[in-house]
Order: structure tokens, then C-alpha cells, then sequence
């Protein structure tokens, strides 16, 4: 007899094909939803919503790479729209769902998996591994730079509704976030220099040419910029932290002259302006007659580690437009 292991019945209650709500695990795990959660996020470190969710993205990313459609990984993974589980795959992994590589043994595995500094993973086929020796990403660091791409998408899906005027209105005459940037006045051009910033440093890290910025697009020309650079940063940054590259020098040949930049301070700097761009559109949003709410980090967490998310497919699929 080897006891009982209340911390594996609770996990496995996580991960029931059935258990697709806090309300749901619990009962799996004969415990009240208070008791349920309180328990596994002492054990473990992660809240139960967010964990199943965490470990739900590396088994559709194991799916995929065993040759599953990426509509099936999307359906098991609990997401009720394609467009919602293309999004999460895309923030968690740096790239979409239809990119992920090919790969076998144990690369293919640890390829899967997300930072967790529990260590608990997906392991195929339908079991868990617990990996005793992770490195997570910063945790600050992490937040401060998904919160940044989460809540630009939320905003940009707000403009998406306003008019043409309303959107390109000058409402603040002369405002300039940067000396060297040029003038901002309007939701329109705050919002594409906000999108435009991690495009041009991108270009910058991955030695590729300026990206070309077309005048005058539109909302939704920004919202497909902006879903294509956050994965592409979220990678980097996420490459940056794992190698402990934050002093390391980057020679940007696209500057005249060429000039170098230290990677801890250019992802300092786009955070910090882009806190301020995000912040400034709100307000613009609000005076345009648009609830734009506050963009409170603090809000945003909760809702990620699912401390007031009960159905995770409903928190990240099919409500967001």
C-alpha cells in the first residue's frame, strides 16, 4: 500500500475531460471549490483554472506536432472558437498553432512546455511529468510584458468599433510620446506608433530590414500588425530571460549611424512607453463615449491565473472578438 496522494487526486481533477470549470474540478476532487483552489495553489504555486489551462496548451501543441488538426487540439483543449485558442497558442508559444515544428524524443516533449516554475507538464499520452529543475521566466517580467500585448489587443479591438472620424479625430494638438517620433494627436496615430515601436525593434534583434508602415491604416490593419509582432516579442523577450542576456549589446545597423543598445533597456523602454501610449489611447477612447475600462494590471492577473474565471473556454474563447 502505498497511501493515499491527495495532491494527485486534486491534479487529476484538474485534468478530467469533464472538469472544464473551478466548480467541476472541485467536485472531482470531493472538496469545495474555496478548499479546492486554496489547497492546489499552496501545493503547487498556480491557481487550478490556470494550470488547466497552462497544461491543456501543451497537450494541443503535442497534438499538432503528432499530425492533429489544429480545429481538434483547439476543441479538447475546452476552446469553443478557433480564433480564441490561435490566439492563446499564439501568446503562449511566440508563434501560431499551424507554425508549430516538427519535432521527436525528448525534444519534442520539453518543446511543448510553458514556464511553470511547479515543474508539472504535460507528458504524452494523456499523463503528467514533473520536471524538478525548471528555470522559469521572471515572473514580473512575464506579467509586465503579457499584460502589455493583452491589453494593446483590447484597445485595438475598441478602436475597431469607432468611425473613421472618430478614430483619426485630432484630439490632442501638438502631443508628442517621443522627441525623435514625431506627433501623436489622435487614437489613430497613438496606436500606431504603439504597434509600430516593437515592430521597428523586432527588425533591430532579428537583423532584419525596417518593416514597412503604410500610411493611414486602419484599425484592423493594426490589429493584424499587432497579433504578428506580440508573438514575435513575447519570444524574444522570453529568449532574452532564459540565455540571462539583459546586458548584452545590440549594434542596430538600422539607426545612422549604427548605434548600440543594451537588450535590457530597449525592452525597459518599450514597456515604459508603451504603458504610456496604452493609457493616453484609454483616455482618448473614453472621451470618444468608449468604456475602455482601467487597464489595471492587478485586474488583468486574476483573470489570467482564473481567480474570477470559471470556465476557462469561456474566459478564452469564444468571448473575444
Amino acid at each position: 500500500m502505498t497511501g493515499r496522494d491527495r495532491l494527485r487526486e486534486l491534479l487529476d481533477a484538474v485534468l478530467d475531460e469533464d472538469n472544464r470549470t473551478l466548480t467541476q474540478m472541485a467536485e472531482g476532487a470531493y472538496a469545495s471549490p474555496y478548499h479546492f483552489s486554496r489547497v492546489l495553489s499552496r501545493d503547487t504555486g498556480e491557481a487550478p483554472v490556470a494550470m488547466r489551462r497552462r497544461v491543456m496548451l501543451e497537450r494541443a501543441a503535442w497534438r499538432i506536432r503528432q499530425g492533429g488538426s489544429v480545429t481538434d487540439a483547439a476543441w479538447e483543449a475546452g476552446y469553443e472558437s478557433l480564433e480564441g485558442f490561435s490566439r492563446a497558442f499564439t501568446r503562449a508559444y511566440g508563434h501560431a498553432p499551424s507554425e508549430a515544428a516538427t519535432a521527436t524524443g525528448t525534444s519534442q516533449r520539453r518543446s511543448t512546455w510553458l514556464p511553470a516554475a511547479n515543474g508539472i507538464h504535460f507528458h504524452p499520452p494523456t499523463s503528467l511529468w514533473v520536471h524538478t529543475t525548471e528555470q522559469p521566466m521572471n515572473p514580473l517580467t512575464d506579467q509586465l510584458v503579457r499584460h502589455d500585448l493583452d491589453d494593446t489587443r483590447v484597445l485595438l479591438d475598441l478602436a475597431k468599433g469607432l468611425s473613421e472620424e472618430e478614430f483619426r479625430r485630432i484630439r490632442l494638438p501638438g502631443h508628442e510620446v517621443s522627441s525623435w517620433e514625431g506627433p501623436e494627436e489622435s487614437i489613430a496615430s497613438i496606436l500606431e506608433h504603439h504597434v509600430g515601436t516593437k515592430e521597428v525593434w523586432l527588425a533591430a534583434i532579428e537583423g532584419a530590414d525596417l518593416p514597412e508602415r503604410p500610411d493611414d491604416p486602419t484599425a484592423a490593419d493594426l490589429v493584424a500588425r499587432h497579433d504578428d509582432a506580440a508573438a514575435r516579442w513575447l519570444a524574444v523577450v522570453r529568449d532574452v530571460d532564459r540565455r540571462g542576456a539583459w546586458d548584452d549589446l545590440l549594434v542596430d545597423a538600422l539607426c545612422e549611424p549604427p548605434e548600440s543598445f543594451q537588450l535590457g533597456s530597449v525592452i525597459a523602454h518599450v514597456l515604459t512607453y508603451a504603458a504610456h501610449r496604452r493609457q493616453t489611447v484609454r483616455h482618448l477612447l473614453r472621451a470618444a463615449g468608449v468604456d475602455a475600462g482601467d487597464g489595471d494590471p492587478i485586474l488583468w492577473l486574476r483573470r489570467e491565473r482564473g481567480d474570477h474565471a470559471e470556465d476557462p473556454a469561456e474566459e478564452h474563447g469564444g468571448d473575444q472578438g
